[in-house]
């Protein structure tokens, strides 16, 4: 069964950085664009950063120029490397990824999240 497990949250300092994992289990890593999204307490979960199989990556104009999103396909594993942190990153962060069957309906898996908290 699919699998996805979040590490590398914390405690980060305003401007400062973080690098987040996602281990990947269960099918086949290459073949499957990933995502990071989160979710602040009181508001709804958002698209953080989305890495397709091959082309451009996608990012929330809140985190452009400050977040990287990577995969490693050997590893199984993508990354978040967010740089310059600021208090409004505050939030849990989750690592997705959606599969789409014969009949054209998506099945989205999450992993359990991570908590980032950005304070000094």
């Amino acid at each position: 069964q699919v699998q996805l497990v979040e590490s590398g949250g914390g405690l980060g300092q305003p401007g400062g950085s973080l690098r987040l994992s996602c281990a990947a289990s269960g099918f086949t890593f290459s073949h499957y664009a990933m995502s990071w999204y989160r979710q602040a307490p009181g508001k709804e979960r958002e698209l953080v950063a989305s890495m397709p199989i091959s082309g451009v990556t996608n990012y929330a104009d809140s985190v452009k120029g400050r977040f990287t999103i990577s995969r490693d396909n050997a590893k199984n594993t993508v990354y978040l490397q967010m740089n310059i942190l600021k208090p409004e990153d505050t939030a849990v962060y989750y690592c997705n990824t959606r599969a789409v069957d014969a009949f054209l309906r998506t099945f989205d898996y999450w992993g359990q999240g991570t908590q980032v908290t950005v304070s000094s």
